[in-house]
């Protein structure tokens, strides 16, 4: 045997015996490679990789155009990678389908971190909820700079009506690492709360995920807050 297939065979026996327990992150990489190339020898790839992308998201999260910039890493061999993030993502996803995110709250966090804690460009996303507040789907609305002008509420509120959602929450990150909310961000929030008020749908939440922490506009009063100023806005008109 090869001494390069005896190292692969090795890596794959200790992961179906054990798991990940005890692999390097380079070594994850390495495992995901060879699924695409499995007579290649992958070790170095992978450990220019996590060099390049610094985390092992940060590798998962990366183009394929700055994948194929790595040494040793080409289109081929790009399956394993692209593959593990897109199944993880569908995996959280499908946990939350037909739940009630509001009483599984660790479910709702942990899909919509590991969907965007690691997004170089800020992405919008709404999770659709039906009149029992379970989940129907989950959308990207608008990606790049968030600011009052560029997201719009009417596509929010057609987004809700097509999906024949009852409520929303809604989540985006801040590449920056840090989830306080910006001046925008509360201006966003609020125009989306009282826009889709007007139709009677209800915005249970805003998440903002950052690096390893994030901003819960419920949490802070902000959603209650905002419809506390929408309902004394229509009492007064």
């Amino acid at each position: 045997m090869h001494k390069g297939e005896g190292h692969r065979k090795r890596l794959r026996d200790k992961f179906l015996s054990s798991g990940l327990e005890g692999f390097h992150d380079y070594e994850v990489i390495e495992l995901l490679l060879t699924l695409a190339m499995p007579r290649k020898d992958c070790k170095d790839a992978a450990k220019a990789a996590l060099n390049k992308f610094k985390t092992l998201q940060g590798v998962f999260e990366a183009s394929s155009k700055s994948l194929c910039e790595v040494p040793g890493i080409g289109p081929k061999n790009l399956f394993g990678i692209k593959l593990i993030k897109a199944a993880a993502d569908r995996y959280l996803e499908k946990r939350l389908i037909h739940k009630d995110p509001l009483n599984n709250s660790k479910e709702l966090f942990e899909y919509l971190y590991h969907r965007l804690r690691d997004k170089p460009r800020e992405c919008f996303n709404a999770v659709f909820l039906d009149a029992k507040n379970r989940v129907i789907s989950t959308e990207t609305l608008f990606e790049g700079t968030l600011t009052a002008s560029s997201v719009y509420p009417r596509e929010v509120v057609l987004a809700a009506l097509n999906h024949h959602a009852a409520a929303l929450i809604f989540a985006h990150n801040h590449p920056s690492g840090d989830p306080k909310p910006s001046q925008e961000d509360i201006a966003i929030t609020r125009r989306l709360v009282f826009a889709l008020r007007v139709i009677d749908i209800t915005v249970h939440e805003h998440i903002i995920v950052g690096n390893n922490c994030y901003f819960s506009f419920a949490d802070e009063g902000y959603i209650s807050r905002m419809n506390r100023e929408y309902d004394l806005q229509n009492r007064q008109a």
